[in-house]
């Protein structure tokens, strides 16, 4: 189990279509999110449960029915596709409609006589994405399926998801690609923009350097008629 360290908010890159399970403490008001990647028309259940630290007993124990979470789940548009009020223990279920990185997060709506009277709040989270939320054993008797038909439906929706998992791939590669191109290009022009500076400032030194040598000449040749006046001009004394 993944032990995450308590700060204001926490981003977690996880791996796309897996089955993971941690468990972080959470203060008034603190909210923790959580970065999820995943391909669109996907299945994602959460599940958690909350512990309170008791003191008397020293560890912690389950949770008040008051000492609630709110779930809110964001997709990569930052558009709320979730936004809802559980009890100490929930499970919350949606389905991407867009690939990309998706933010689950979480906050208590405890208040500060319930929490802080003992001090920490732990939140126990599972994640599970893909297939992994498909519960084969309540299939199998719903739908009245043997063991051959099971394994059947499971290797189809292992293909299914393997599909989805090959097109965000794509979908990734497409737009790291074209980062990439836009990085590139940027750098072309910013290479371009500094080599034309640089011949821009080599002008300017060559044709300020003209300048000077020819006022200086001027100068110098205003001072030698200067000096030559004096010498063929009379004595006044």
């Amino acid at each position: 189990m993944l032990v995450i360290p308590t700060a204001g908010v926490i981003l977690i890159a996880v791996c796309i279509h897996s089955s993971y399970a941690l468990y972080f403490h959470i203060g008034e008001t603190e909210k923790k999110c959580l970065i999820e990647e995943i391909p669109d028309d996907t299945r994602v259940v959460g599940q958690y449960r909350t512990q309170l630290w008791n003191k008397p007993t020293n560890s912690f124990l389950q949770s008040a029915p008051s000492i609630g979470m709110h779930v809110e789940i964001k997709d990569t548009d930052s558009k709320v596709i979730l936004s809802r009020q559980y009890g100490s223990d929930g499970r919350f279920i949606f389905t991407s409609h867009t690939p990309g990185e998706h933010n689950i997060c979480l906050h208590s709506n405890a208040t500060k006589t319930e929490l802080f009277s003992g001090g920490k709040l732990r939140l126990h989270l599972d994640i599970q994405v893909g297939e992994h939320t498909n519960n084969y054993t309540n299939i199998a008797a719903v739908d009245n399926l043997t063991e051959l038909q099971l394994h059947v439906r499971q290797l189809r929706d292992q293909v299914e998801q393997i599909q989805k998992e090959q097109n965000y791939q794509r979908f990734r590669e497409k737009h790291f690609r074209m980062i990439s191109e836009s990085t590139n290009q940027r750098v072309r022009w910013w290479s371009i923009t500094l080599i034309l500076w640089s011949i821009a400032q080599m002008l300017t030194l060559i044709i300020t350097d003209v300048w000077l040598k020819k006022h200086q000449k001027s100068v110098f040749e205003d001072e030698e008629q200067v000096y030559f006046i004096n010498i063929d001009s009379p004595n006044d004394y």
